[in-house]
C-alpha cells in the first residue's frame, strides 16, 4: 500500500495521505468497510490509515482496535432501525485521546483534529473519547436517534 504525501496543512505541519481520504469515502459511498482508523505517523508528518473494518465487523471489533495507551482518529459507519422501522446509516467521527497516552501524541491529535475533519468532508456527529464508556454503543445510539 504506497501514500502520496497531500502536503502538510497550516495550522499543525500535518497532511493527509490519500489512502486515508479515499478509505473514508469507500465508507461513506460504497460501504466497503464498517470503520477506518487513522494514525498520524509522526516522521512522514502525516494521517494514515492504521486499519479497515470489513462491513460484517462489529462494534466490539472497531472499539477493539483502539489501542489502549496511545491516541487515534477513526470513523464509524453505524446501522440503526429508526422507531419507524426505517433502516438509517450514521458516521461517527471519534478522536480517540487515552487518559494513558503521551502528553505529545495528545497534543499532536488535538492540534491537528479540526484539519483532518475538514478533509472527511461528511460525518454526522463526532466524539470525543477518553476512555471506553465515552464510545459506547450506547453513546452511539443516543446520539443517532
Amino acid at each position: 500500500m504506497s501514500f502520496r504525501f497531500r502536503g502538510p496543512n497550516a495550522s499543525s505541519g500535518m497532511g493527509v495521505a490519500d489512502h486515508g481520504r479515499n478509505a473514508f469515502l469507500e465508507l461513506k459511498r460504497k460501504k466497503v468497510h464498517r470503520y477506518v482508523i487513522y494514525k498520524i505517523d509522526e516522521k512522514k508528518k502525516e494521517v494514515i490509515v492504521e486499519k479497515t473494518g470489513a462491513p460484517a465487523e462489529s462494534f466490539d471489533d472497531f472499539t477493539a482496535s483502539l489501542p489502549e495507551n496511545d491516541c487515534r482518529y477513526a470513523v464509524y459507519d453505524f446501522d440503526f432501525v429508526t422507531s419507524e422501522n426505517c433502516q438509517k446509516s450514521k458516521i461517527f467521527f471519534v478522536h480517540w485521546s487515552p487518559a494513558t497516552s503521551r502528553i505529545r501524541a495528545k497534543m499532536l491529535y488535538a492540534t491537528s483534529n479540526d484539519a483532518f475533519k475538514r478533509e472527511l468532508d461528511g460525518f454526522h456527529y463526532e466524539i470525543q473519547a477518553t476512555d471506553p464508556t465515552e464510545v459506547d454503543l450506547e453513546v452511539l445510539k443516543d446520539r443517532a436517534h
